[in-house]
């Protein structure tokens, strides 16, 4: 760790982070031995080289392109606070700097912050009968866009003076929501969604791709390592050779990896249940110039798109799951029904990779190779992609 290293001062007290004070390199071997001492010996083929792929330098920062806060009440009861939940907790710790996210999505969460606490607006709190509960911004890599969503219990008219301010300051987002979520429950945003100002997307590039992200839609929060995971399935699934190969893939988002499989000659069919995330794609696919024909969108979740498509032959099968993994029924259907001759299956939680490779495994299929990506330094959270091959005996 270099002399000049700042540490974020909500360090051991924010629930967001829990290793700044580790110098990188040692983050990186203490996440290597943890998912080593939870995946199966069978996920560890022989030689398998380097386990991180290669995405930051020495202590990296500023890496979140997509910014979270949410609101609370301070310690006098009346005064509105911004920041994140405490480890283990529901109790909102109050921030001044956040320096893993954006520098820009920073600054147009704290400019709104004090301009809503100026305006006396209240937090919802456990009960939901204030009015803010959270913000999200969403910021490219290079902080050039960035667009901003205020999800509130209900769209009070004593939001408007702060909402103004803001866009009319120097801290504008290139585009501003407000998401109406008056459900209790552990989602962050509701099902209503309200466009006040500027753009509807932000512009983000990724693997010489361009790809419209709306802020309710999925995509990864941290940008150089989804091209990372991108550039590693690319690879994995031959990169060049694919004209004329057919390409299944399920939990699909916005197309960070059905876009360039098209634009690689592979026919592809893309599974995403967020009908907000389909529109983006279909969007990206017209934005880089591709024909509509390149991937086929289904807006269904995956197990009810399985049922359709289960009967096609497809080469290879990519799997993005949400944190939860994939059903017993999904599996069964990937590797015992269509059995590609590969699939490419990334995940975001090791503990459900590691309940998921028996099943995988007495499907007939080998670990071929394995890799990972560290999508949030400074916490334990490890990205895997593994990719996954049938062996000769397996029939079909």
């Amino acid at each position: 760790m270099s002399a000049d290293r700042q540490i974020c001062r909500h360090e051991g007290v924010c629930g967001g982070c829990g290793l700044q004070a580790m110098p990188y390199a040692e983050q990186l071997t203490r996440k290597t031995e943890a998912l080593r001492a939870r995946l199966p010996a069978a996920a560890w083929p022989v030689g398998a080289g380097p386990l991180f792929l290669p995405v930051f330098d020495d202590d990296p920062w500023h890496f979140r392109q997509k910014v979270t806060f949410v609101f609370g009440v301070g310690a006098d009861g009346r005064q509105l606070t911004m920041g994140h939940y405490a480890r283990g907790s529901q109790r909102v710790v109050a921030v001044a700097e956040c320096p893993v996210h954006s520098a820009r999505g920073n600054r147009i969460a704290f400019a709104l912050r004090d301009r809503l606490a100026a305006a006396r607006i209240t937090a919802a709190g456990p009960a939901l009968t204030g009015i803010v509960r959270h913000l999200l911004v969403r910021a490219t890599s290079d902080d050039r866009d960035a667009v901003a969503m205020l999800v509130v219990t209900r769209n009070d008219k004593a939001l408007r003076r702060p909402v103004r301010a803001l866009l009319a300051s120097a801290d504008r987002p290139d585009g501003f929501f407000i998401n109406v979520h008056d459900e209790p429950g552990p989602y962050m945003v509701g099902r209503e969604t309200l466009k006040i100002d500027g753009h509807a997307q932000i512009r983000e590039r990724v693997g010489g791709l361009w790809y419209l992200v709306s802020p309710t839609a999925f995509f990864q929060t941290n940008v150089r390592a989804a091209e990372a995971l991108q550039r590693q399935a690319l690879e994995w699934i031959g990169d060049a050779g694919l004209s004329g190969r057919r390409v299944l893939d399920l939990y699909a988002g916005s197309g960070l990896f059905s876009l360039p499989l098209a634009a690689r000659g592979a026919s592809v069919v893309a599974v995403e249940e967020n009908r907000r995330a389909v529109a983006d794609a279909q969007a990206n696919l017209r934005l880089n110039r591709l024909p509509s024909s390149a991937v086929r969108f289904l807006a269904s979740p995956v197990e009810a798109a399985l049922a359709q498509v289960v009967r096609e032959p497809w080469d290879v099968v990519v799997i993005d799951p949400p944190r939860q993994g994939c059903p017993a029924a999904v599996l069964d259907g990937i590797f015992r029904r269509i059995a590609p001759q590969r699939a490419v299956y990334v995940s975001c939680n090791p503990e459900a990779l590691a309940d998921e490779l028996p099943r995988i495994l007495a499907a007939g299929y080998a670990v071929a190779a394995l890799r990972a990506v560290d999508m949030f330094p400074h916490t334990d959270h490890v990205e895997t992609a593994v990719l996954l091959t049938r062996q000769a005996s397996r029939r079909r």
